[in-house]
């Protein structure tokens, strides 16, 4: 019999397969187990003590000798059970510290953390990370701005090709400074043109004290660098917005 399922649930393969023979073979000493299931007994005892422990063993002497026997199969959903409220306990319970672990995350230092992503798995984690810091914010801030440019466009849409439609579903707005002509409106997004005839290949994301450059390397494989810096942040934002008014 397959035991993934069962190792899923979080028995080990010991476990797994002393359940198993507790099936098959009805009540039996841990001497009789043991020689069945090729075991050493103190393995067998001590797997014994935790399928015990999980309910799905339990033992009755006769003749003075102790006989295991195995819990009814039902019993595996009862375990799953527990484990899904013990799971629903450790995510209310996460969600209740969020704002202490913010805390002292807001305490670092001041120091620019960079991370250096490659390929499209590495866009798209940007990507994802775009999203997911934006959707934490209320409604009225969701929005970030961006330097657009036709290549790496292209590499941003090869990564993440229902990327727009996901910023619209999550109700993300964008202002979007586009370094060439081109460029087409999707919604909730605005768009000003620099007016430059240069191809450059660099796209600038601003959003939620973060600032993302994607561009490729010299081979033309694309990459991507995530400063994570509030005072960055800000001085990007800044000088943005101020030629995006220039721009009207």
């Amino acid at each position: 019999m397959d035991t993934t399922i069962l190792k899923k649930l979080g028995l080990d393969d010991k476990e797994a397969k002393i359940y198993l023979t507790l099936l098959e073979y009805g009540a039996i000493s841990v001497r009789g187990l043991a020689e069945v299931s090729l075991l050493n007994r103190g393995t067998t005892y001590d797997t014994l003590k935790r399928l015990q422990e999980l309910g799905l063993v339990s033992y009755y002497y006769q003749e003075k000798k102790q006989r295991f026997v195995a819990e009814e199969p039902e019993k595996l959903l009862e375990i799953l059970k527990k484990r899904e409220q013990e799971l629903k306990e450790v995510k209310n319970g996460i969600r209740d510290i969020i704002p202490e672990l913010k805390s002292i995350q807001d305490k670092k230092d001041l120091k620019p953390v960079s991370k250096l992503y490659e390929n499209r798995a590495g866009i798209k984690t940007i990507l994802d990370d775009l999203l997911s810091s934006m959707e934490t914010l209320p409604e009225k801030e969701r929005e970030y701005y961006i330097y657009s440019s036709t290549q790496a466009s292209a590499d941003i849409h090869k990564a993440y090709s229902n990327f727009t439609q996901e910023r619209i579903k999550k109700n993300i707005h964008v202002r979007s400074i586009s370094l060439a002509q081109g460029g087409n409106l999707h919604g909730l997004d605005h768009r000003r043109w620099l007016g430059t005839d240069k191809d450059s290949a660099t796209f600038i994301l601003i959003y939620a004290e973060k600032c993302a450059f994607i561009s490729r390397d010299s081979e033309g494989t694309p990459v991507g660098i995530l400063v994570e810096n509030k005072m960055i942040y800000e001085t990007q934002k800044m000088i943005f917005l101020k030629l995006w008014d220039f721009l009207q």
